[in-house]
Parts: C-alpha cells; sequence; structure tokens
C-alpha cells in the first residue's frame, strides 16, 4: 500500500478502517463542519505583566489539506490504545468534535443519553480524516471523555459566576445555541443537577495528586519509554514516570509517599519470590499495586491509562485481576455503606415529603375551617 510522511505523520491511502461505521440510517444534527485549529501551548499576556504557558490555538494545515483518499494512520498497542504522534492529533480533533454543539450537543444529562446518530455521525467524521487500527468503542468512549470535559469547562467558566439564574440564562458562549445552553443551565439549577454535583465533588477530594504526563496519554508514555530503553515499561515504573516533575522530584508529597510503598513492597515480594518458586512473577505488580492502594474501581486498570479494561489487560481467564480476600471483603464493604448512606438519603427524603405533606393539610383544613366560620357567620 503507498505510503508517504507528512511532517512526521504516518499517511495511508485508500486505506479502510478497522471497524465499518454502522449502516444503520443516521440522523444529521446540524452541520457537521469543525474549526480547523487545535490546541498548543503558548505564552499569554499576565495582569503583572509577566508572561504564563497556556493552551492557545494551532491551524491543522496538515490534516485538512490531505486529499479524499488520504487518511492519517493511527496505530495501537496490544491493549488497543493508539499510540505515537499520529494518536495525539487525534486526541485534539476528538477535542473539537466533542466541541461542536451542532454534532454532540450539551443539553442531555450524560454521555449514555446522547443519541447513538450523534455519536455515528461525529465517528464517520473522524474516519474521514484518520484510517483507524483502534476500534469504534474506544473512540466513542474517549469521545465521551472529552465531551464531558467541555461541559465541565463550560459550567466553571459561565454557570458558576456569582450572577442571577436569568443572567446565567443570557450569557450564552460563543459558538454555543440558545436552546442548548439554557437547557444545560436549568438543569445544573435543579435538584438533580446539585446531586450530581456532590458526588462529583466527592470524587475529586479523593484524588490526592495528579500525573505530569501533560496532553501525551499514558500510552505514549510508555511507547516512548520502551522506545529509548529497549525494555517492557510496567505498571509500577510507568507511575514513577508520569508522576515525576521535569527535575525527578515527586509530583506532590502524597506521589512521594506512594512511590516508597510501592518500592519497598515490590523488594518484599521480590525476596519472597527468590525463595519461592510458585510466586508468579507476572502477578507482583498487580498484587502490590491492590495491597497499597487497595482495589480498583470496576473495570479499570490502575497506571495503564485511558480505555483499558481488566480483561483488555490480564486476558479473560487470567486470575491476576481476580481480587483477593481482604480486597474483597473491602469491596463488599464499601457497598454495603453505600447502600446506607442511600437508605439514610432515602428517609431522609421521605420524612421530608411527609412533613410537607402533613404541612399541606394542615393548612388546608385551617382554610376549610375558616370557611366553614364565614358561612356560619353569612
Amino acid at each position: 500500500m503507498p505510503r508517504r510522511r507528512l511532517r512526521d505523520l504516518s499517511i495511508v491511502q485508500n486505506t479502510t478502517n478497522s471497524e465499518e461505521v454502522s449502516t444503520e440510517q443516521q440522523t444529521v444534527v446540524g452541520s457537521s463542519s469543525v474549526p480547523e485549529t487545535l490546541d498548543e501551548s503558548v505564552e499569554f499576556q499576565t495582569e503583572n505583566g509577566g508572561t504564563r504557558r497556556g493552551r492557545g490555538r494551532m491551524l491543522l494545515t496538515d490534516l485538512y489539506n490531505l486529499n479524499s483518499v488520504e487518511h492519517v494512520k493511527v496505530t495501537r498497542n496490544s491493549h488497543g490504545q493508539p499510540v505515537g504522534q499520529e494518536a495525539r492529533l487525534l486526541a485534539g480533533y476528538l477535542g473539537i468534535i466533542a466541541r461542536n454543539a451542532n454534532m454532540l450537543p450539551i443539553n442531555y444529562e450524560s454521555w449514555h443519553n446522547m443519541p447513538d446518530s450523534n455519536k455515528n455521525q461525529a465517528l464517520s467524521n473522524i474516519k474521514e480524516r484518520f484510517a483507524l487500527e483502534v476500534f469504534d468503542a474506544y473512540i466513542k468512549k474517549a469521545l465521551g471523555k472529552k465531551w464531558r470535559d467541555h461541559k465541565s469547562s463550560l459550567k466553571k467558566e459561565y454557570f458558576k459566576k456569582p450572577i442571577s439564574l436569568e443572567e446565567k440564562l443570557q450569557n450564552v458562549p460563543l459558538g454555543m445555541l440558545r436552546y442548548q445552553w439554557e437547557d444545560a443551565v436549568r438543569f445544573w439549577n435543579s435538584k438533580k443537577g446539585e446531586d450530581h454535583k456532590r458526588v462529583g465533588t466527592s470524587s475529586r477530594q479523593k484524588q490526592k495528586f495528579t500525573h505530569t504526563a501533560g496532553s501525551r496519554s499514558f500510552a505514549c508514555v510508555a511507547q516512548a519509554a520502551e522506545a529509548s530503553s529497549g525494555q517492557k515499561v510496567g505498571r509500577l515504573q510507568l507511575f514513577d514516570i508520569t508522576h515525576r516533575k521535569k527535575d525527578g522530584t515527586p509530583m506532590t508529597s502524597e506521589a512521594a509517599e506512594i512511590m516508597e510503598k510501592l518500592k519497598d513492597k515490590k523488594a518484599e515480594y521480590e525476596a519472597t519470590a527468590s525463595t519461592d518458586s510458585s510466586v508468579n512473577f507476572e502477578d507482583i505488580d498487580n498484587r502490590i499495586i491492590n495491597e497499597v492502594l487497595g482495589p480498583k474501581r470496576y473495570g479499570w486498570v490502575r497506571f495503564q491509562g485511558f480505555g483499558v479494561n481488566p480483561t483488555q489487560y490480564f486476558g479473560s481467564t487470567s486470575h491476576q485481576y481476580m481480587p483477593s480476600r481482604s480486597q474483597s471483603q473491602a469491596e463488599v464493604q464499601r457497598l454495603k455503606d453505600q447502600i446506607v448512606q442511600i437508605q439514610a438519603s432515602t428517609n431522609e427524603q421521605i420524612s421530608q415529603l411527609r412533613a410537607e405533606a402533613t404541612a399541606r393539610e394542615a393548612k388546608a383544613a385551617a382554610r376549610e375551617a375558616e370557611q366553614n366560620r364565614k358561612y356560619n357567620e353569612l
């Protein structure tokens, strides 16, 4: 197959994607055009006269100048994650698609509520420019994350301002359709929206540190490290790489503490493995991570990046992703605590509704008594 390089990007001609787009009839939702820009780090002027680095805009000239038979080829690693410079270009383009209000409206409560016709339209647009080795399911999942991030940014910048509800409804972001914005604002202002906010706030408070990979995915970081060292990068090593600053120091004190615990646990297991032939070396990293940080949320693999589930990483019959007895007990206890919290919240709501009903009945009885009194006087 003819192939050429364009500014270090792999370009292929007449390439069929790994999965065909659904042949079901798709509903066209507005224009599918997207701005020819991609975020890139640039300098900004600050209020005190200095400068800072931040997100700017970069033209996607190469991508939009490809003819109809040319596509940017995006390869994947063994876990189905896109890798290479093409992966970063794809990620930027997904962000552009996710911000297209015509294609992916923001007035849906969640990505699960987004119609398949909209998702398929977005996928078709992406496949017009990219030859994908990654599966369609990964692209849609990544789009969902970009879409949620976009909504979160809009909420933070426009909704959380100390202004009235009417002013928020009128403060429509540039490029946003008014009816979508009004629907989103009313949802954020509702009780259900407040409940979603509390759940998100609680989740963020549990995050003690962040990574230093920047716009690069963990998959791309691991690929670069493996190319440099010539050795496979494990999950513990990848955590160490992605949680250090440029000077080599840990990102935070919490990250440093976890690194030290992981290091000590690894030394213990390696010492045991040297004298016990029954210890599975491939299972050591997973056991260490679970013992230090506890069981991970169902369907996720720690220190592996976006889009990898236990079945992909460990295999459908592998015992490595099965939790230990103590981890299972901890997960059961967590679920029990969650049920207790839900029951307490439900009981509180029921009590509140009963109190409101009693108050309404009392008011109705008082009104009826007043009417009877007036009638008797008349």
